[in-house]
């Protein structure tokens, strides 16, 4: 039997590829952006000037899309062949638009940034401008150290995510539904989550929604639970447990019901629930790619009624980049891979793209039944298609199915690829197969970088830098508060740059070749023996599930749960004698270390799961500061490394020096990381000034 599904599933791949071939080959429509519908245009920051490129103004509306199914550039949409089109052959769709622009279109940069939102949260400010990181950026505050505003780059959002429930300013996505013959069309549909002590729980994450049920008594629908990713699946009694579907207002086109689970007892703390269910009328979700596309075409080409960011009949703006955080990376990463970056015309979209923290993963976005918010993790949503084959920028062999390819291979077949700048904390290879987009799938030799892909790891990071002072949440040790925020505003000046020909720094990351990338296990680390924490006994490790022979061909998940073929391969950076990485492009404060630094967490040895990874957290386990604090820690203490608070500033400035020669810091960003680092460890090195 499983030879029968291998050869379909390689059938299906086939005919997926011959389809893309032709579909890329050739184009005839004409229309993308309709039209712009600006609801509000003002002063940002109350017209505060940012350096040289002065103020900026705030554009918030609605953008209006047509697409045609019949576009050699849009057959790898899926299911867009099931919406009925408008009179003129066009399918219509709308999201809604943020944009902060030049007020003076004469001092931008000529570059736009589109921040490809995360789950309706607009990330960029809060990256790149050390701002507050608020959804409705109106005022000075909102604006951080107005880095980007500074340098003269318009920044543009748009909604993608149809499974977003209206609320807190999040950006929608209003796609069509698809129906075979003004029928609905019905699939099964899977949720795990992990509610905790609770009653009752959104199946999905807080804030989305869920498919529609097509049985509105619940029938057709099942509920288990398991202790572990891997674990046995345990049936729970259907009198124990109630779906619940609150619909949402009909004015929101394609938005999704909540969809909660009420347990008659209240859930298990611990253990991971899981309902799949038959739903009906799935969203065309394959369009939020196509929606990017063609508003970063129209905004580099002046498409468009009312294009707000033309002047005198052109467009200012020359170049289009693309940056996106996690789910978002992993959002450009697919885009490129389905070959959706270039538009009806023919045009190149993105010129340059930084998934950033993606890991190996690509996601749930152009699929039957999508659901974008899902990401893998080594307890959670561990056999969703996010980490799955093509991993790596380069062509190469899947070694369960056969299939060769890469994930720029469609977009290279149009000479579309756009730059890539793939940037991630080193908790990505513990919890997201981040050794993956640069080796092959069994680990066994580094992958070869083709010249338009560069990566930097920064080592001793997490996923998303933790505060300061760090806390210790549900991991046996304090999160990581190691900050890699200094290196994505020079990398992204770099990425302009690049653009216009001016190579960026080399790339840095751990490989197999020099001995920096090796098996996850303490022996080959080499990690050491601290008192009070336990070395990670997991690790993400994706494997090669099949989702049926209909899943590469048609996007049609049919098995629920699916079933694995067998492990792809991780590897993770080696440590030096203190447990800090190497071979990675290290923040100053971890270059010049007062702690061990990682990008794993292990769960408190009390807590319902202490074998599992803390989520995409890392750990911060200080430094003994005095010799006597030493004890039979194996880890010199900062009396004896730095002597003092001085000293060791010294040696932190001369590590910035180092890296804002090689360009990988900028100067302000090293005053500031030492500013920084002098406040907050003076209350560290007191007991060595007594």
């Amino acid at each position: 039997m499983k030879r029968i599904t291998r050869s379909l599933v390689r059938l299906a791949r086939i005919r997926f590829i011959i389809a893309l071939v032709i579909s890329l080959m050739s184009s005839h429509a004409t229309a993308e952006v309709e039209r712009f519908e600006v609801i509000s245009r003002e002063p940002f920051a109350d017209g505060t000037e940012f350096g040289d490129v002065g103020a900026y103004e705030r554009i918030v509306g609605k953008v209006h899309f047509t697409i045609d199914p019949s576009a050699n550039q849009n057959q790898s949409v899926v299911d867009l062949q099931f919406v009925k089109p408008d009179a003129d052959g066009l399918v219509r769709y709308s999201a809604d638009l943020f944009i902060l622009a030049p007020a003076d279109t004469t001092r931008s940069n000529g570059a736009a940034i589109y921040d490809v939102n995360n789950r309706g949260r607009k990330r960029l400010l809060a990256y790149f401008n050390y701002a507050n990181g608020i959804n409705d950026p109106k005022t000075l505050e909102d604006a951080g150290d107005g880095f980007l505003f500074r340098h003269g780059f318009t920044i543009v959002w748009s909604g993608w995510d149809g499974e977003l429930i209206p609320g807190d300013n999040r950006l929608q996505l209003h796609a069509p539904i698809a129906r075979r013959n003004d029928e609905s069309i019905k699939g099964l549909v899977r949720c795990e989550f992990e509610p905790g002590a609770v009653n009752r729980s959104n199946a999905q994450r807080a804030n989305h929604g869920g498919y529609f049920p097509s049985k509105s008594d619940g029938n057709h629908a099942a509920l288990t639970k398991r202790a572990t990713a891997r674990g046995q699946r345990v049936l729970v009694p259907a009198d124990q447990w109630q779906l619940h579907v609150t619909e949402q207002p009909s004015e929101h086109q394609g938005q999704l019901p909540l969809v909660e689970v009420e347990m008659k007892d209240g859930f298990e703390d611990g253990q991971i629930y899981e309902l799949v269910y038959e739903a009906k009328d799935p969203i065309v979700h394959g369009l939020c790619f196509t929606s990017v596309r063609d508003l970063m075409s129209a905004i580099k080409y002046g498409d468009g009624l009312e294009n707000p960011l033309m002047v005198d009949g052109r467009p200012f703006i020359q170049r289009a980049l693309g940056w996106g955080i996690s789910q978002s990376g992993r959002f450009l990463r697919e885009l490129v891979y389905w070959g959706l970056n270039q538009d009806e015309k023919g045009r190149q979209a993105f010129d340059a793209v930084m998934p950033h923290v993606s890991g190996g993963g690509l996601g749930s976005f152009n699929q039957r039944f999508a659901q974008p918010t899902r990401f893998s993790t080594q307890r959670h949503q561990h056999d969703y298609p996010i980490d799955r084959f093509p991993f790596s920028y380069s062509m190469q062999r899947d070694p369960y199915s056969g299939w060769r390819t890469s994930l720029t291979a469609a977009s290279d077949r149009t000479n579309t690829t756009p730059l890539i700048m793939h940037t991630q904390s080193t908790a990505e290879y513990w919890t997201r197969a981040g050794s993956l987009p640069h080796t092959d799938p069994m680990g066994v030799r580094d992958a070869r970088v083709p010249r338009n892909v560069r990566f930097y790891t920064f080592g001793g990071t997490q996923h998303g830098p933790s505060a300061y002072p760090p806390t210790r949440g549900k991991g046996q040790a304090l999160a990581n508060p190691g900050d890699y925020k200094v290196f994505l505003r020079a990398l992204m000046l770099h990425m302009d740059n690049w653009v216009n020909g001016v190579k960026p720094p080399p790339s840095v990351y751990p490989s197999i070749k020099d001995g920096t990338l090796v098996s996850w296990d303490q022996a080959s680390t080499g990690f050491p023996n601290l008192a009070g924490i336990r070395y990670a006994k997991k690790i993400h490790t994706p494997a090669y599930y099949d989702f049926g022979p209909k899943f590469l061909s048609h996007g049609i998940v049919e098995y629920q749960p699916p079933s694995s073929w067998g492990d792809y391969v991780v590897l993770v950076p080696i440590c030096d004698e203190d447990g800090n990485e190497l071979g990675c492009l290290s923040p100053p404060e971890v270059m010049v270390p007062i702690a061990t630094y990682t990008g794993w967490n292990m769960y408190a040895e009390d807590s319902a799961s202490p074998d599992s990874l803390v989520g995409l957290n890392g750990s911060y386990i200080p430094f003994p500061v005095t010799m006597a604090d030493k004890g039979d820690d194996p880890r010199q203490p900062l009396q004896k490394r730095y002597g003092s608070l001085k000293h060791y500033i010294e040696k932190l400035s001369m590590a910035c020096d180092k890296l804002v020669d090689d360009g990988y810091l900028l100067e302000e960003d090293a005053e500031r990381t030492i500013e920084i680092q002098e406040t907050r460890l003076e209350p560290v090195f007191q007991p060595l000034s007594e």
